[in-house]
């Protein structure tokens, strides 16, 4: 049965540095048979993770790197690849571990469907290859036959129509031919706030949970409902702000300097990933006046346009949207995004004495990662996988609801007993901040 003698295999595809698999982990529910990922620092990232501090000894076996569009031989193996090597593939992988897979968790990169990225391609983003990696995911799901799966992603893949076509309709009816359902009235329901659930930070998402027909008593779309009426929104705690995520951290002098890692206070290594970003000298005196702005009662700063003109007035350029936001510490961040691996103009420090931008571990900690998950890679990817990350966070609350929707309503088949095995309604918080 599952639990202590039998958790519930997983398989994380798109998996980036593994905040999906964070949360299902810190369940203890869960045993994550593989991930796949193409990018290598993010793969690195999330198999030290598994190795380190859940204790997956075969981690490197485990976290495939590999690119999902090739899925014949993802599955099947490869050899000889410049870039990704030689790998007997997942199908041998599974084998190993019992030979099934009961859930697949992930979400195709969101960039195509984001609107701030359509809004910057001319062409709306409409020839992304991206929009269209829904279908490999679909492929795996066809192949392994899970009982459900989870699919997250942006909330602009409502509105997506790459070609004049509804991506979010295009999604279901794919999953519908190989017998799995979604929830129909996808923005009605799966539209999830992270905040809601004590990320310290506005992030909406699309939590898609899909269920294999024949696994389960009863009609999918009353069993899909109260999932998401009764069972996901029983997780929900009270909400977190920027200053208890971040205001414990050693602070940072502004670096001046591009070759340049010291503090102005004192320099400490007790915390990874806490380092602060080259700034010049223009930069570091707009964080500083922008910062002292939002403590005053008559803020100078306070419209869209009073912040376009600051941008034009100090760089000569123009802007069709405000560059700065300054993160108000009794608040939730604003949505952190891989964005910032270029800059952090709109993550800037409260702290006016600091004067910067937030360091990678602040951007993580506000994503609700644990000071001790270690990002892997240069400065620049670090950033990129906080901002792509599932919060941590968010994925425990949807792994526990999933192990409950599974417990109390799976198909009681032979080789799979869940009579005994009962999911408290919430999962304790697991904080390492």
């Amino acid at each position: 049965m599952w639990g202590k003698n039998k958790k519930i295999k997983t398989l994380d595809l798109f998996a980036g540095c593994g905040g999906l698999t964070e949360g299902f982990e810190m369940t203890g529910l869960y045993e994550t048979i593989a991930g796949v990922e193409w990018d290598k620092s993010s793969r690195n990232t999330l198999a030290k993770r598994l190795r380190e501090k859940w204790g997956y000894n075969d981690a490197d076996e485990r976290v495939l790197m590999y690119d999902i569009q090739k899925t014949k031989e993802l599955l099947g193996g490869w050899s000889g690849d410049l870039k990704y090597g030689s790998n007997p593939g997942l199908n041998a992988l599974v084998e190993n571990h019992g030979g099934t897979v009961d859930l697949i968790v992930g979400g195709p990169p969101c960039q195509a469907y984001s609107v701030a990225g359509r809004i910057r391609d001319e062409n709306g983003m409409n020839d992304d290859y991206r929009n269209f990696l829904f279908e490999k995911y679909v492929e795996l799901v066809s192949h392994f036959q899970p009982h459900a799966f989870i699919f997250e992603n942006v909330p602009g893949m409502l509105s997506a129509k790459p070609g004049g076509a509804s991506i979010i309709e295009k999604v279901k009816e794919a999953f519908s031919v190989i017998g799995y359902s979604l929830i129909s009235d996808v923005a009605g329901y799966a539209l999830i706030d992270a905040s809601e659930y004590g990320v310290p930070q506005n992030r909406k998402r699309l939590v898609l949970l899909g269920i294999r027909d024949n696994s389960f008593d009863g009609a999918p779309q009353k069993l899909l409902e109260d999932f998401y009426t009764r069972i996901f929104p029983a997780r929900k705690r009270q909400k977190t702000t920027v200053a208890e995520a971040i205001f414990g951290l050693p602070r940072l002098r502004v670096n001046k300097n591009k070759d340049e890692k010291s503090s102005h206070f004192p320099q400490t290594t007790e915390v990874p990933n806490h380092v602060p970003r080259y700034h010049n000298e223009r930069d570091i005196a707009i964080f500083r006046e922008l910062a002292l702005d939002v403590g005053q009662t008559l803020k100078k700063y306070s419209s869209v346009e009073s912040l376009k003109k600051l941008y034009t007035e100090k760089t000569g350029k123009t802007s069709s949207v405000h560059k700065y936001y300054v993160l108000e510490a009794n608040k939730q961040s604003n949505t952190i995004v891989s964005h910032l691996y270029k800059d952090g103009l709109r993550h800037i420090h409260p702290d006016p004495l600091q004067a910067r931008s937030i360091t990678v571990r602040e951007a993580a900690r506000l994503q609700s990662f644990a000071d001790d998950f270690v990002f892997l890679g240069s400065m620049g990817d670090q950033y990129k996988m906080v901002g792509n990350a599932v919060p941590p966070l968010l994925a425990q609350a949807i792994a526990s609801s999933v192990a409950s929707f599974l417990a109390n309503n799976l198909i009681k088949e032979s080789n799979i007993n869940v009579s005994s095995w009962k999911i408290p309604l919430r999962t304790q918080h697991i904080s390492e901040n």
